[in-house]
């Protein structure tokens, strides 16, 4: 039984580093001069192959152990961009949206909504799909307090993506959700990981872009931010050189959001371009590096 297990475990595991490389192909492809509806096609397989990674990560997931760092930032970064098209495709269409109410233009208010509204449900879906995930299968097999710290930021992240598009006591909800979760990882965090740990550094990004977009409260999204910045900033001659990249690119994200921050409060606040991994996790920039050469 024990090597049926380990046998399933690690065919999954290499389906989802397959699609990595395949993904990885794709995305070399897509920077060359092709037609465009050749870069098309390529932007087709590349969602398709995300959601093959997702679904071999949940099957992994289920099993019901704890998931090793490339197993969690596969399943991470498949998410991640399975759901940032349809993040995008919101904020595009919420904009038209809004200019066509602006010029009275009912009849294409109508169709921009429906449409906007079907966008809605499949992030709707997506995000209850990955914190069913987290909920019953990763945090209660997550014993190391890094792992932990990942989860329960991850589900922040997704509850804080439902915030986005959410109204009313439905987005009260869902916000108050996301702030449990980043409060959490936070507690774990502080007392389990150092201030110069990429996972810390992100959840402190990420928490400090929740409570200026969601919350709305750019002085403690400011707190949040420079906290995180100068802790680590004090311990960073003892930074491994294995997370150097990767912490020291969110320091530099966090030092841009308190620029850009500080900025809009002072000017009495222009509209904050999210900086939060956008649309991709950024600590993962370098770990897809190295999983696609392998």
């Amino acid at each position: 039984a024990n090597n049926a297990f380990r046998t399933r475990k690690l065919r999954l595991h290499r389906q989802a580093r397959r699609t990595g490389r395949a993904l990885r192909r794709c995305a070399a492809l897509s920077e060359l001069s092709l037609s465009l509806d050749l870069k098309r096609r390529i932007c087709r397989s590349q969602c398709r192959l995300f959601a093959e990674m997702v679904d071999a990560m949940k099957k992994i997931a289920k099993l019901d152990v704890e998931l090793t760092v490339e197993e969690r930032n596969l399943l991470s970064v498949g998410y991640k961009n399975v759901i940032g098209a349809r993040r995008a495709s919101w904020r595009i269409l919420s904009s038209i949206e809004q200019k066509e109410d602006a010029r009275g233009n009912e009849p294409n208010v109508r169709r921009i909504r429906t449409y906007r509204e079907s966008v809605e449900a499949e992030l709707s879906t997506i995000c209850s799909d990955i914190m069913a995930v987290i909920d019953k299968h990763l945090i209660p097999s997550a014993s190391a307090g890094e792992s932990a710290v990942f989860f329960y930021k991850m589900k922040g992240d997704y509850y804080r993506y439902m915030a986005e598009f959410k109204s009313g006591s439905d987005k009260k909800e869902v916000a108050e959700q996301s702030l449990k979760a980043y409060q959490t990882a936070s507690t774990t965090a502080e007392s389990d990981l150092s201030p110069t740990h990429p996972i810390r550094l992100g959840l402190a990004l990420n928490f400090s872009v929740f409570y200026y977009e969601i919350m709305n409260s750019p002085e403690r999204a400011c707190h949040l931010a420079k906290q995180a910045f100068d802790e680590a900033i004090s311990e960073l001659d003892s930074l491994s050189e294995e997370s150097y990249k990767d912490s020291t690119l969110i320091m530099q994200l966090l030092r841009d959001n308190l620029t850009l921050w500080t900025s809009d409060m002072a000017e009495d606040g222009g509209k904050f371009v999210l900086l939060d991994l956008y649309l991709s996790a950024i600590y993962h920039v370098c770990y897809f590096s190295w999983a696609f050469i392998c």
